[in-house]
């Protein structure tokens, strides 16, 4: 083997094993749920999973809930998205500021991020508990409610509880991604800007948004697939109730699946969600290789 070839090939065998892992992991499970998806697999009857093609799919589409999950989710996808990035990035351009306890508060701030979901799950269903919730006892002793409120008890409420509890978790990561972009600023932009009179809100609307706007849109995209992906918060919180109310598309093709024992319907859904993600995807790096090619 000459040693051209040796150098063209030594990447590949680099990469093999790591290929080869990733192809177990991911690519065998996704052919597998595609596989589930075009056909009628019910757990109760395993040796009986007749072909049906299309029919899940065609099913899913006169399926009353599936749209509701689907508005729920695009609700769920952009309240919780963008309250975690103003959130987070309120608290970036916070700890960029220079003050004695920066590096406690810069450790704080992870907390949320570093627990797991199942524990803000928990922690958030008894702040919203009727009776011995913190929640309604800070709104009965001030005065701003009468009666204690079931937050997570009817559907007026129980969405926007389970979106401030998401948002509570994920808001770290934007604070320590943006936190992160900060740094790379040069001093000498905002001080040259601060000179010629640009405002505070000019500087950060000017210089200092444009200046992290890549590291920016990264992050929404990550945590835009995140959060689509989401249901152990609200499974731990409403279990996708009252009603239909909290139900988002992936805990719907989760319930369908491992409560209903529909696994070729709840593959379906999933494939659904799939598609929809990779729009999204296709989209950013479409427009990232346009900014680049210019």
């Amino acid at each position: 083997m000459s040693t051209a070839t040796s150098e063209r090939l030594a990447p590949w065998l680099f990469l093999a094993p790591a290929l080869v892992v990733t192809a177990g992991v991911i690519l065998v499970p996704v052919l597998q749920t595609l596989w589930m998806s075009l056909h009628d697999y019910v757990l109760f009857r395993p040796r009986n999973v007749p072909f049906v093609g299309l029919g899940n799919f065609e099913r899913l589409l006169a399926d009353e809930v599936f749209w509701i999950s689907l508005v729920n989710s695009a609700w769920w996808i952009v309240l919780v998205v963008g309250f975690q990035f103003a959130l987070g990035l309120a608290t970036a351009l916070l700890l960029n500021q220079s003050f004695w306890w920066r590096g406690l508060a810069r450790a704080l701030v992870v907390i949320p991020w570093a627990l797991p979901s199942v524990i803000i799950g928990l922690t958030w269903t008894w702040m919203y508990d009727f009776n011995v919730g913190v929640l309604n006892d800070i709104l009965l002793r001030t005065g701003l409610a009468r009666e204690p409120i079931p937050w997570l008890a009817q559907p007026d409420t129980a969405f926007g509880a389970i979106v401030l509890a998401l948002v509570w978790q994920g808001f770290p990561f934007f604070a320590i991604t943006i936190l992160a972009g900060l740094q790379t600023i040069p001093a000498e932009h905002l001080e040259a800007a601060e000179i010629d009179g640009a405002t505070r809100f000019q500087r950060l609307w000017h210089v200092t948004l444009p200046a992290i706007r890549d590291v920016i849109l990264t992050a929404l995209l990550l945590r835009t697939i995140w959060v689509a992906n989401s249901l152990d918060v609200i499974l731990v919180m409403t279990g996708g109730g009252p009603g239909y109310a909290t139900h988002t598309l992936p805990l719907y093709a989760f319930l369908r699946a491992y409560t209903g024992m529909q696994f070729g319907y709840g593959a379906a859904l999933a494939i659904v969600l799939t598609i929809i993600l990779l729009g999204v995807v296709a989209l950013y790096v479409g427009r990232v290789a346009r900014e680049l090619g210019r």
